[in-house]
């Protein structure tokens, strides 16, 4: 090779070099920094029920294998977890027990990333309708509407003119403590299916015509969350499609919820530890974390 030709090759490979040495020196501190993340929300985001238990709280029966940690260790994230059970809206600014702080306080002006399940607590909405609707069920051998027959638009009625103010004032109070956070909402993932299974009946007693009812009172909750979620410039995780086929009816290792009897979680009709990492592993798609 001629010492001219030579030369433009060693000069292009140096080039070459310094340009990839800039391009690895050029990498955003971001893609390296771990997320501050603040987790926070009631006993869906805290996995109430699922073993081992959070020690460092009790009383808000918090497990390390609630969404938020699943999500933190999958990402490198250094989380901060407040998430409660029975946590209500109204305690993002308020304080829920004795001695513990309002769950926004965990939220700061450095805090990168927030999660968020909240909103089946206000006005009672699921605990005050499965407990109706199941006792509703018993006493009617599981025929007809009892439930429905019985309350009628009441818990939506209290969704639409309680919970969606309250989730919007929630809302705002975890924006203001950091403006530039990333704020995810995430829906409740189906807890029973469209249509009634006979089969379910032991562990979900519910009235075959009350099935659609509290399905569709589920549906109206989550649209409610997805608003409020919208409105306040939050991001929404729906679960309306990825979680079909894994309710509380469905074979152990299928759902994602438990049932209200029989099932495998010290606390009924909630998450397991598969639903769980199914909400993870949902919020970080739609968030596109690595």
């Amino acid at each position: 090779m001629p010492k001219s030709a030579l030369r433009r090759v060693m000069a292009a490979t140096s080039a070459l070099a310094g340009a990839l040495a800039l391009g690895l020196t050029a990498v955003p501190a971001s893609a390296t920094t771990p997320l501050n993340y603040a987790a926070l929300g009631d006993s869906y985001s805290a996995g109430s029920g699922i073993l081992p238990v959070d020690a460092s709280n009790l009383i808000c029966l918090r497990s390390t294998a609630d969404y938020p940690h699943v999500l933190a260790a999958r990402t490198g994230a250094r989380l901060t977890d407040v998430t409660c059970g029975a946590a209500q809206t109204k305690d993002f600014t308020e304080s829920q027990y004795p001695g513990l702080a309002p769950q926004a306080d965990a939220v700061t002006a450095d805090t990168d990333l927030v999660t968020l399940t909240i909103g089946g607590n206000d006005n009672g909405t699921f605990v005050n309708a499965m407990l109706a609707c199941g006792t509703a069920g018993l006493l009617s051998g599981g025929q007809g509407s009892p439930c429905k027959d019985t309350y009628g638009t009441s818990f939506d009625d209290a969704i639409d003119a309680k919970t969606y103010p309250a989730l919007k004032t929630a809302l705002r109070a975890v924006r203001a403590k950091a403006p530039d956070a990333r704020v995810a909402v995430l829906g409740y993932p189906w807890i029973t299916p469209a249509e009634a299974d006979p089969s379910c009946f032991v562990s979900m007693p519910i009235a075959s015509g009350d099935v659609p009812y509290l399905h569709a009172l589920q549906a109206h909750l989550n649209a409610v969350v997805q608003r409020a979620a919208t409105e306040s410039g939050a991001a929404y995780v729906d679960f309306s499609q990825v979680s079909q086929g894994h309710d509380a009816c469905q074979a152990a290792g299928t759902r994602w919820i438990e049932p209200l009897l029989f099932g495998r979680n010290i606390v009924p009709v909630h998450p397991n530890a598969l639903g769980e990492q199914r909400m993870a592993e949902r919020t970080m798609s739609v968030l596109g974390l690595g």
